[in-house]
């Protein structure tokens, strides 16, 4: 099987990722881009998945550890989305700049 095309997407969706979260200084872009890695990670899962099964075993822990990830990543974002919110509420801005609360 072409492993190369899953894993180059794989790899370039995690390296947008990390430049947004690098980059942005908006918490909802942050939050979007951290849920762009774990894309790109449940895109790794089922393609090694597939390459494990290999001789046409129906393994399919790849798949199940991707829908673990996928559980994950709604709970993260609940959490975080709700995080967001109060900042917003707190400081008028979603800046993550503005977010020094816990430095004193």
């Amino acid at each position: 099987m072409q492993m190369i095309i899953p894993l180059t997407f794989a790899a370039v969706l995690f390296c947008t990722g990390v430049y947004g979260v690098l980059a942005r200084r908006n918490a909802v872009l942050v939050l979007m881009s951290v849920e762009m890695m774990l894309a790109s990670v449940t895109v790794n899962l089922v393609a090694f998945g597939i390459l494990a099964a290999g001789n046409g075993d129906a393994i399919f822990t790849g798949q199940i550890f991707a829908l673990f990830v996928i559980a994950i990543g709604a709970a993260e974002v609940g959490v975080g989305l709700a995080i967001i919110l109060l900042l917003y509420r707190n400081r008028a801005t979603v800046n993550i700049d503005d977010a020094d609360l816990l430095k004193y």
